[in-house]
């Protein structure tokens, strides 16, 4: 399957609602949908507790609402989880972790050419997860091992599941924790961290997709083998445009760059309009395309648009994401005219 890009929207999975319906129609209301995460309505509903499902060594404190590892239960539990290596259900998310995952896939999802999943990937999900220590555990060689291979039989199962009610589905994975593998402190080297992802991707079903909201040394990604790179272009848009060379070879090979333009903050969205949001874009795309050679009409064929980023701090709770959605689908349609 080869995704088109076009202009269409999508958005990132986590959302402030708790009226379950009301997401799932946000959701379905863009391009190509996805089915929401919303952690107000459960713990469970929590990408990194999601993931976390059938993980030997994970603890669970729904009261603190806290998720810990421990070595020694990791080992503890190691024999029980080996035994079910061949058993695609268990790593599926169930209805308790993902309530709204099943809800989503009982819609009539047939008028769209694409859906999409997704779950935390696995830098950082080892990254977030500490032991009693403070340790992620992603530190411990033979921890990390398994997280990748978990995290790849996480991710088919769930295309899986979702394929057998749409040909179109895929899945990408949401990666934070990339950011900090740049960083000295995390003792998890980059080259490590490349090497340990090309093969993590080797595994990916379907077309292979990375979404993250920080600033990571973008080059990483782009020399992956990836059909979709999403970002805060918002935010992170002016730096991650100065990677013109890699962004070219990604292009070229096909990639699809899903740029996340409208602000989801309130205090960001009062101070944004079509206008603002198209002049953003342009100023983007006209220095790729002046400073590296790439031809707007490429650029707008292998492009989606979504919100900036997730957003749970709002004190109007779903209004402002909602109005961040509205926005999307004007500086779309701007976009989809010149195609």
């Amino acid at each position: 399957m080869k995704l088109q890009g076009k202009c269409q929207t999508t958005a990132m999975g986590i959302m402030p609602h708790t009226d379950v319906e009301r997401a799932l129609e946000l959701a379905l209301s863009l391009d190509i949908p996805f089915w929401p995460q919303l952690p107000r309505i459960s713990f469970f509903e929590d990408m990194y507790v999601q993931i976390s499902e059938h993980f030997p060594g994970i603890s669970l404190d729904q009261g603190n609402r806290s998720i810990s590892f421990s070595l020694e239960k990791f080992y503890a539990m190691l024999e029980e989880y080996l035994v079910h290596l061949d058993d695609d259900a268990y790593f599926r998310l169930s209805p308790r972790y993902a309530a709204v995952f099943h809800r989503f896939l009982e819609k009539d999802l047939s008028s769209y050419a694409n859906i999409r999943g997704q779950t935390i990937g696995p830098v950082s999900f080892g990254l977030k997860i500490l032991d009693q220590d403070g340790k992620p555990m992603i530190y411990y060689e033979e921890v990390r091992q398994l997280i990748f291979d978990f995290v790849a039989r996480k991710v088919q199962a769930q295309y899986n599941e979702m394929y057998k009610r749409h040909a179109g589905s895929f899945v990408w994975v949401d990666e934070p924790g990339l950011e900090m593998v740049f960083m000295a402190f995390t003792g998890y080297t980059s080259e490590k961290a490349f090497e340990d992802y090309r093969l993590f991707l080797e595994r990916f079903p379907g077309p292979k997709g990375v979404h993250l909201c920080g600033n990571p040394d973008w080059s990483f990604l782009l020399r992956q083998d990836l059909d979709v790179l999403s970002l805060d272009a918002l935010a992170r848009g002016e730096i991650f445009s100065r990677y013109r060379e890699e962004i070219k070879a990604f292009l070229d090979k096909g990639g699809i760059i899903s740029w996340g333009i409208t602000p989801t903050l309130t205090e960001e969205y009062a101070k944004e309009n079509v206008k603002t949001m198209v002049e953003r874009l342009e100023q983007l795309w006209g220095y790729l395309e002046q400073q590296g050679g790439i031809p707007r009409r490429q650029i707008l064929e292998q492009a989606w648009l979504a919100p900036a980023r997730c957003c749970l701090v709002n004190i109007d709770g779903e209004a402002t994401v909602e109005k961040s959605f509205r926005l999307l689908k004007e500086v779309a349609e701007h976009f989809k005219g010149e195609l």
